[in-house]
C-alpha cells in the first residue's frame, strides 16, 4: 500500500487503477473511504476513463474499425506508474500502450495527482495528447464515501447536503445504459436523505446540477465531510443495493 499522510489525515493508494483506498483521520482514526467489501463492491474509488458509463453491447467503431471497451473503460484495471513529490503528494502516471490501442486507438498520458492540503485532500486529473491526431476521451471520480462513519448509527442517519440546489432531475439507467426518462426529487433545505432503497434501480446520473459542494452529514453526531468538485457537468450517486456507503461521482463526458 501506498500512502501521503501530515499531522491531520493519512491517504492510501493502489497503484492498479491509482485507486484511493484509504482516507483515515490521524487523532480519530475515522476511516472515511468503504471498506471494499466484496459482498457488495470490491472497489473504493476507481477512475473512470476514457469513457464514463456504458456504450450499448460495449462496443464502438471509430475510422471504420471496431473497437471493444468495457464499462467506465480499462483504467481502473491498470498499473500506474507514481512517484512521490513529497510526504503529502504523489503522482500517478498511466500511458497508452500496445494493449490500451488494441480497444481504445488514441494516444494519451493520464496522470493522477493527490495533494494533501490541511485535513483535505485534493484529486486532480490531467490528460495530455502526445500525438498529432486527435484525442477523445471522458473522465470522471467514483469515490465511495463510508455511511455510516465508524460504523456509528445506521445508514438512513445520514443526508447529502447540497449547497447550490433545491432539487435534482436524474436520469434513470435502462439496460446498463443512460435514459431520456427523469425522475425530480425536491430538497427540502438542499437535503437528500440517504436511503438504501434510492438506489434499487442503479445510479442517479444527474446533467444539470448546479451545487459543485456536496457534503454528506448525519442526524446523530457531527461526523461528515466535504466534497468539492468543480467544472464537471455531470455528476452520477450511487451505492450498491443495500451496502452502507455513497459514491459521489463528477463526470466531465458522460457515454
Amino acid at each position: 500500500m501506498i500512502f501521503i499522510e501530515n499531522e491531520h489525515i493519512i491517504a492510501s493508494f493502489s497503484p492498479k487503477g491509482a485507486e484511493l483506498q484509504s482516507i483515515k483521520g490521524t487523532d480519530s482514526q475515522t476511516e472515511y473511504m468503504w471498506s471494499g467489501n466484496p459482498d457488495f463492491w470490491g472497489k473504493f474509488s476507481p477512475i473512470l476513463f476514457p469513457i464514463v458509463g456504458a456504450i450499448k453491447d460495449e462496443s464502438y467503431q471509430f475510422e471504420g474499425k471496431n473497437y471493444h471497451l468495457p464499462r467506465h473503460g480499462f483504467a481502473r484495471d491498470m498499473e500506474f506508474d507514481y512517484h512521490h513529490i513529497n510526504e503529502q503528494e504523489i503522482v500517478f502516471t498511466l500511458k497508452h500502450s500496445e494493449t490500451t490501442l488494441k480497444v481504445y486507438p488514441f494516444e494519451f498520458t493520464l496522470s493522477v495527482r493527490y495533494k494533501i492540503h490541511g485535513a483535505s485532500l485534493c484529486c486532480t486529473y490531467e490528460v495530455s495528447n502526445p500525438s498529432a491526431n486527435k484525442l477523445l476521451f471522458s473522465i470522471g471520480a467514483h469515490p465511495a464515501f463510508a455511511a455510516p462513519l465508524n460504523k456509528q448509527g445506521v445508514y438512513t442517519n445520514y443526508y447529502l447536503q447540497f449547497n447550490k440546489d433545491e432539487e435534482i432531475t436524474f436520469h434513470h439507467i435502462v439496460d446498463n445504459l443512460i435514459s431520456d426518462q427523469t425522475t425530480t426529487i425536491k430538497l427540502k433545505e438542499g437535503k437528500l436523505p440517504l436511503t438504501h432503497e434510492l438506489f434499487y434501480d442503479d445510479a442517479l446520473v444527474i446533467k444539470d446540477l448546479k451545487s459543485d459542494s456536496i457534503s454528506l452529514l448525519n442526524t446523530k453526531n457531527y461526523n461528515g465531510l466535504d466534497f468539492h468538485f468543480k467544472d464537471f457537468p455531470y455528476f452520477g450517486i450511487w451505492a450498491a443495493k443495500d451496502a452502507d456507503f455513497v459514491c459521489l461521482e463528477p463526470w466531465c463526458g458522460i457515454a
